[in-house]
């Protein structure tokens, strides 16, 4: 896994790493935000990224295939590394 930084804010750095095998830019995406919030339901992801929910599903079924996302309940959550 490489490590990819999240500005939370200017001062604050918290190191996240992405899966190698998450290429396009939707997935690394939502994987960082679901990684530093601690996981989102789809309603949050939509307001916090602005993708829309059709966008927003077929990643979220690509994470979840690829066991790097699971699902509780109604919310997201990045699979401990």
């Amino acid at each position: 896994m490489g490590a990819t930084t999240f500005d939370a804010t200017e001062t604050d750095r918290i190191a996240i790493d992405v899966p190698e095998g998450l290429t396009a830019a939707e997935s690394k995406l939502v994987y960082v935000f679901l990684a530093a919030s601690d996981g989102a339901t789809v309603e949050e992801l939509d307001a916090a990224l602005d993708m829309g929910k059709i966008s927003l599903f077929p990643v979220l079924r690509t994470l979840t295939e690829r066991g790097v996302v699971t699902r509780d309940g109604s919310t997201y959550v990045p699979r401990a590394s």
